[in-house]
C-alpha cells in the first residue's frame, strides 16, 4: 500500500478508479476499530463509474503503523491529520464521505478546514453529544489505558464476542468474521497500537460535537445524509437532526440498514455519492 508520512503519523491508503477522473475525488473516512475496507464495495462501484476513490487507513485502532505523536490522537487532532493527508495528496474539491466516528471527524474537519471539501456525504455517525453513543460510550470509557485495551481485546477472539452487542453486532446486519477479526487484530496483538487506541479513547472522552454543531450551517456546499433506519445506536431521529443543520442538505433514509450502511446497503451509499457529485446514478 502507498503511504503518506505526516508529522503525527504515517497513513497508508488505497486508490481505485482513474487518477484523471472527470469527477471530483472521493475520500472515505472510516470510524474507530475498523479500516478503509468498510468502503470496498462502495468504492468498487464508484470506480467502475469513473470516480477516483481514495481510502486512507486512519490511526483509529485498526491501523498497523504506530503513530509518531500520540498527543495528536484526539478527534480534532485526527481531523487535522486528515486535512494534512488531503494537502499532501493535493486533493481539492473533495467529496468527503464519513461513517461512525469518521462522520464525527468529518464534522470537525469542515469546521476547521473546509477549504478542500467540495461536498459532504455522511452515513450513520456521531453527532451532538452522541460521541460515541450508548453502549460504546461505556466501552470507550473502559479503554483509556493500554492495559485495559489489551484486556478487553483479549476477550474478542471468538466470533460470538466480536459480533455481540459489545462488538460489531449492533453496527451491521452483514458481518464477515474474517474481516472483523482482522479489524481487531492490531489492538489485540500489538501493544503499541493498543496504546494508540487508549490515547484516542481518552481524547474522545474529553470532547463531543455539541460545540461544533452550531457552526455547521457555515458549510453551504452540498451535503447528503444517508441513514440506516434500523440503527439502534445512531437513531433516525439523530440523523434528521444532523441533516437539519446544513443549509443545502438532502437526506436519504435506508430501510433494513444499520450503522455500517456501506456493508448493509452499499448501492444506496454509492448512488448518493454519485448524485451528490452531480453524476447520474
Amino acid at each position: 500500500m502507498p503511504h503518506v508520512t505526516l508529522p503525527a503519523a504515517t497513513v497508508r491508503y488505497r486508490e481505485s478508479g482513474p487518477e484523471d477522473s472527470a469527477f471530483p475525488p472521493v475520500v472515505f473516512v472510516h470510524g474507530a476499530l475498523v479500516d478503509s475496507r468498510l468502503w470496498d464495495t462502495v468504492a468498487h462501484r464508484l470506480a467502475g463509474q469513473g470516480f477516483r476513490c481514495i481510502l486512507p487507513d486512519l490511526p483509529l485502532g485498526s491501523h498497523t503503523i504506530p503513530v509518531t505523536d500520540r498527543a495528536a490522537l484526539s478527534p480534532e487532532g485526527v481531523a487535522d491529520l486528515l486535512h494534512d493527508f488531503l494537502t499532501a495528496l493535493d486533493l481539492e474539491d473533495v467529496t468527503l464521505v464519513g461513517n461512525d466516528t469518521g462522520g464525527g471527524l468529518c464534522q470537525f474537519l469542515i469546521d476547521a478546514h473546509p477549504e478542500r471539501i467540495g461536498r459532504l456525504v455522511l452515513t450513520n455517525c456521531d453527532a451532538f453529544d452522541k460521541f460515541p453513543p450508548f453502549p460504546f460510550n461505556a466501552v470507550f470509557a473502559l479503554m483509556r489505558t493500554r492495559p485495559s485495551v489489551t484486556a478487553l481485546m483479549a476477550t474478542m477472539g471468538p466470533t460470538a464476542m466480536r459480533h455481540s452487542a459489545l462488538g460489531f453486532g449492533l453496527l451491521a446486519k452483514k458481518l464477515d468474521p474474517d474481516l472483523t477479526a482482522s479489524w481487531l487484530r492490531p489492538t489485540r496483538t500489538d501493544r503499541r497500537i493498543a496504546g494508540d487506541f487508549a490515547a484516542l479513547a481518552r481524547g474522545i472522552g474529553r470532547t463531543d460535537l455539541t460545540h461544533v454543531a452550531p457552526r455547521l450551517h457555515r458549510f453551504t456546499k452540498p451535503v447528503t445524509v444517508v441513514w440506516g433506519l434500523d440503527d439502534r445506536c445512531f437513531t433516525p431521529a439523530l440523523g434528521r437532526r444532523l441533516a437539519a443543520l446544513f443549509p443545502h442538505c438532502n437526506m436519504i433514509e435506508v430501510p433494513h440498514a444499520s450503522t455500517f450502511v456501506s456493508l448493509d446497503h452499499p448501492e444506496a451509499v454509492s448512488d448518493a455519492i454519485m448524485q451528490t457529485a452531480g453524476a447520474k446514478a
